[in-house]
């Protein structure tokens, strides 16, 4: 039996090996299943933990403003988590909480196949290179296999408590786009 989403999103449902597990409900990813691009973040909010959707709160639509920046929306992309569960008080997923949601991010990239991914902070780029930081990573391509190019950017979130990072998302949404522009004449 071929793994889709649909089924994915069934076991993680069914799933009970993370103690988030019992307090939040399960948040996979949504949006284009043939995208070219898949956005990960950290974890869910207490906005996405209600509406079992990734980034539909302040950080949402805030992502979904600059995608508008580069002509895309939500429906062109794919969004998820690294951790499919929200942590109690939005706090920051720990390393094992990581470690055993990443599973399920791994067969949700083996669906989509994204050329580009796009790590929403440091969580989310930790899990592809553990040795650059996200301060000197951000806007800037990564090769990640021949086909997969990784491409970090600061969490939306970051922006909202920190105004100062905002022409940084900006500008690196912006190089962004000119990254899909250069793909697509090549």
């Amino acid at each position: 039996m071929t793994l889709t989403l649909e089924l994915l999103q069934d076991r993680l449902r069914e799933w009970k090996g993370l103690e988030l597990a019992k307090t939040s409900q399960p948040v996979l990813g949504e949006g284009n299943p043939q995208a070219e691009v898949m956005f990960i973040g950290e974890a869910p909010g207490q906005r996405e933990d209600e509406q079992g959707r990734p980034f539909v709160g302040p950080a949402g639509q805030f992502l979904n403003e600059l995608l508008g920046t580069i002509g895309l929306k939500r429906e062109d992309v794919y969004i998820s988590n690294v951790v499919k569960f929200r942590p109690p008080e939005n706090r920051d997923p720990t390393d094992e909480e990581k470690k055993l949601c990443m599973p399920w991010l791994m067969a949700e990239i083996a669906i989509i196949k994204p050329k580009i991914i796009v790590p929403l902070g440091r969580h989310a780029l930790g899990h592809f290179f553990t040795k650059i930081s996200i301060t000197a990573a951000h806007g800037k391509p990564q090769m990640l296999t021949d086909d997969t190019t990784v491409f970090p950017i600061y969490h939306p979130a970051a922006a909202l408590h920190n105004p100062a990072l905002r022409e940084s998302l900006y500008d690196d949404f912006k190089a962004l786009g000119a990254f899909l522009e250069g793909m697509k004449k090549s």
